[in-house]
């Protein structure tokens, strides 16, 4: 029972977590604002003030526009007073916001919980790490490795248990085969009893599994934003390779080096799939598993073409721990 309230604790602060989502900046036109020259969506909750003079502006012409829209709605009546002002004041002002250079935990006062135990103090330490290194490329290599090691013990244990569920998968299926046609209480009572056992003696805890991958979430999940709302990331670059870039951009540019990224994420992805898939699944769930997958790394090897060089980074770095991390625990099995 203790457990299961546990894990419900962590379920809510995932989904509370979730409330403090990154927003894209959307022009007056409804449409989502991107880098024309890069292809990087800018958000709209940057965390500090960005120095790139082309950057700031498309910010201040985004704001602009939406100033004058909602003057023309305020005037035909389509908005009241109240709703003007409250339009106006949620507007972006570069402004208002600090130099990423002097960003600490306290520059933008209190923004909630999510921001300011998550992603502010993940935002700080890849701006003082950047500093340090001079290149904060280097910057997300490095907190996403300092990231994965924080959460090694968690993972580990994880990965542990998938192996542990995939020696164990062909006593499961004799189980299942023996307890097919027996659907009364008593049996499925007896079938739960030598499933347990079966757990107990390989060192399974199927709850904990479960709550070892729900710890993960918000940190992991606030660090892709801290990258994602960081502006000063994205006007560096990394062994010729603008962080603001997508492969999409560097290759229409004629910068065919850029096709290198994509490949890389297909690769990092489908090992890192492929490690992970199996565990405690009959030969159909297998199959549709399988299938699910070729779905997803088809899906992610389209999408990668339209991130951001920087978020591949995070992407390859943190996939790449997850193989290196599966092939010792498969070794040491």
């Amino acid at each position: 029972m203790k457990k299961n309230k546990l894990v419900i604790a962590f379920l809510i602060l995932v989904i509370f977590s979730l409330t403090g989502c990154t927003k894209n900046l959307k022009g007056a036109d409804g449409k989502v604002v991107t880098n024309e020259v890069t292809g990087q969506v800018l958000p709209s909750n940057i965390i500090c003030a960005p120095t790139d003079p082309e950057i700031i502006k498309i910010y201040d012409k985004t704001r602009e526009d939406l100033l004058e829209k909602y003057k023309k709605e305020y005037d035909a009546g389509d908005l009241s007073k109240k709703d003007y002002e409250k339009k106006v004041d949620s507007l972006l002002n570069i402004e208002d916001l600090t130099a990423c250079k002097n960003f600490n935990l306290t520059s933008n006062g209190y923004n909630g919980i999510w921001d300011k135990v998550f992603v502010e103090p993940l935002a700080w330490l890849l701006i003082t790490i950047g500093q340090f290194v001079k290149n904060y490329g280097l910057s997300i290599i490095f907190v996403t490795l300092l990231i994965r090691l924080v959460m090694y013990p968690i993972t580990l244990k994880t990965a542990r248990q998938s192996e542990n569920l995939k020696v164990i998968q062909p006593k499961l299926e004799k189980l299942e085969k023996k307890y097919a046609n027996k659907q009364d209480q008593e049996s499925q009572m007896r079938k739960a009893q030598e499933m347990m056992l079966l757990y107990k003696e390989n060192d399974i805890n199927p709850m904990s599994g479960c709550l070892y991958a729900i710890i993960q979430v918000p940190l992991f999940f606030a660090f892709y934003e801290a990258i994602y709302r960081l502006p000063v990331l994205f006007e560096d670059s990394l062994l010729g390779y603008s962080l603001a870039m997508s492969p999409i951009k560097g290759i229409s540019s004629g910068n065919w080096l850029y096709i290198i990224l994509p490949i890389l994420v297909f690769v990092a992805t489908y090992f890192s799939f492929k490690l992970n898939s199996g565990a405690s699944m009959s030969s159909e769930q297998a199959r549709q598993m399988r299938i699910m997958m070729n779905v997803m790394m088809i899906f992610i090897g389209i999408m990668s073409f339209t991130m951001s060089t920087g978020i591949i980074l995070y992407w390859i770095t943190n996939n790449t721990f997850t193989i290196a991390q599966n092939l010792i625990v498969k070794r040491r099995k």
